[in-house]
């Protein structure tokens, strides 16, 4: 009587793996919290009066349409920044409730190396790369 093994595919990341992903996130997410102090910071700036000892309105108005050009950008920038916190939040749920590293297409783990260099992601490269085509 021959005995085949079949090794068992993990169907979730243990403790001690999650409590890894964990500290990358939270690492991440102070981080993106820096960086959103400091494009919040950017925007309540005044903004500087170059044109003041000059007698040239266009370059105000220039210098004004510039103005809230960057305005525009920074809090677009802002909202993107205040987006992704909100996903590593609740990716750090997820390391709490046992269901992170869990692709919600597959139901597959995706690989550690993904979560490492994405750890907000809920999708295997698998299934991300079948939604892109």
């Amino acid at each position: 009587m021959e005995v085949t093994m079949v090794k068992k595919e993990k169907s979730k990341y243990s403790d001690q793996e999650l409590k890894e992903f964990q500290d990358i996130i939270i690492e991440k997410l102070d981080q993106a919290r820096v960086e959103l102090k400091y494009i919040k910071e950017s925007l309540g700036k005044n903004s500087e009066d170059y044109g003041s000892n000059s007698d040239n309105s266009n370059l105000k108005v220039m210098e004004d349409s510039a103005d809230s050009a960057e305005k525009e950008n920074l809090s677009q920038l802002a909202a993107r920044q205040q987006k992704f916190m909100k996903q590593l939040e609740n990716a750090l749920i997820r390391t709490k409730n046992g269901t992170y590293g869990i692709c919600v297409d597959t139901g597959k783990l995706i690989r550690k190396e993904r979560l490492k260099a994405v750890p907000h992601t809920r999708h295997s490269i698998e299934a991300k790369l079948k939604h892109c085509l």
